[in-house]
């Protein structure tokens, strides 16, 4: 089974310097180009298009993702028709192949994600530490007057304000920094959500198949009138739905209320 979405997003955004909160962002083409670019360090990243939001720029970036594909040899089809639709389950599968390739081919040491595409793709945004010390970077020397006529506001601000104006700013950043860190847990549990109920969906409609091929094992032995369970396929689906119905030792089921048949209505209805 290939890495969970979150493990992934951890490593694209780690990697790329950038702040993705879904896999399914990653459908634009954009992010797949600057991996391979990590891994050959030869893409034209100055053509991909960052911040595309049109289906045709989409297709631009995978043609020269494409073109990378054939001048390295990489023997992968690339579905473009799917990915760009920037659905989760075709975006998750072939980034799973995409990380495991990386690692087989990263050739190693630092890779410079936002000096290669000279900062752009600010949707999704680059992280914010990252920023913070990209702009630091950027900015050069600073001269010492310049170091002066940033320090006497704060001193002048510290002596009239006293310490109360100093425990003000301090719980204000706290304020912030703790809203940020709500904000991302919940986008993580929203995406933990969203993955749970796709497998979920997933399993449901294998345990619909299984008992639908069970029903009609036991119509086809009635007319024949022979033992359901000498069928060959008999044992293969009732090891399936013992693997679908095991439970872990002390676990005890709930008792249905209607919430819970609701949400099982909510699944047989929807399609994944």
């Amino acid at each position: 089974m290939g890495e969970s979405r979150t493990e992934l997003l951890a490593w694209l955004n780690d990697l790329l310097q950038t702040r993705y909160t879904k896999i399914e962002q990653a459908g634009t083409g954009a992010a797949y180009c600057q991996i391979f670019d990590s891994i050959y360090g030869d893409v034209p990243v100055s053509k991909v298009k960052f911040e595309a939001k049109l289906e045709y720029e989409y297709v631009g970036n995978y043609k020269i993702l494409q073109n990378v594909f054939k001048k390295h040899k990489v023997d992968k089809i690339v579905p473009v028709d799917r990915l760009i639709k920037c659905k989760l389950q075709d975006n998750l599968e072939f980034m799973q192949w995409v990380k495991k390739f990386w690692e087989q081919n990263y050739p190693g040491g630092e890779y410079d994600a936002l000096s290669r595409r000279k900062g752009l793709g600010s949707a999704p945004s680059v992280g914010t530490n990252r920023s913070s010390t990209t702009s630091n970077a950027g900015s050069g020397r600073v001269s010492s007057a310049g170091k002066k006529a940033t320090k006497t506001p704060a001193t002048r601000s510290v002596s009239r304000g006293g310490r109360a104006s100093v425990l003000d700013n301090h719980s204000a950043s706290m304020i912030i920094e703790l809203n940020k860190q709500i904000a991302e847990l919940k986008l993580t549990v929203d995406g933990l959500e969203k993955e749970r109920d796709f497998y979920f969906g997933k399993l449901r409609e294998i345990e619909i198949d299984v008992q639908d091929n069970m029903e009609q094992i036991d119509a086809t032995c009635a007319k024949l009138e022979t033992n359901p369970e000498e069928h060959e396929a008999f044992p293969i689906l009732q090891g399936i739905q013992t693997i679908l119905y095991s439970t872990e030792d002390g676990f005890e089921q709930p008792p249905e209320d209607e919430e819970g048949k609701a949400l099982e209505e909510e699944y047989d209805d929807e399609t994944f």
